[in-house]
């Protein structure tokens, strides 16, 4: 998709820096791609505070099965 936006210079600057990409596109990309992750992220750890995981295994016993 092709798309025309207002950005300042510091934050593509920053963006590019941070990101180590040869030009705006690349940064970009990997900004957007990075936000999505963490916001990701942090939607699974919120549903995980509201119904935490439960294991019913060891740690030994999980090491058993998978060496089975």
């Amino acid at each position: 998709m092709k798309v025309t936006a207002i950005i300042p210079d510091e934050i593509i600057q920053a963006t590019m820096r941070h990101s180590k990409a040869k030009n705006i596109t690349e940064a970009l990309k990997i900004a957007l791609q990075e936000y999505n992750a963490l916001k990701e992220i942090k939607s699974l750890s919120a549903s995980v505070l509201q119904e935490p995981l439960e294991f019913n295994s060891t740690a030994k016993e999980i090491r058993n099965k998978n060496n089975g």
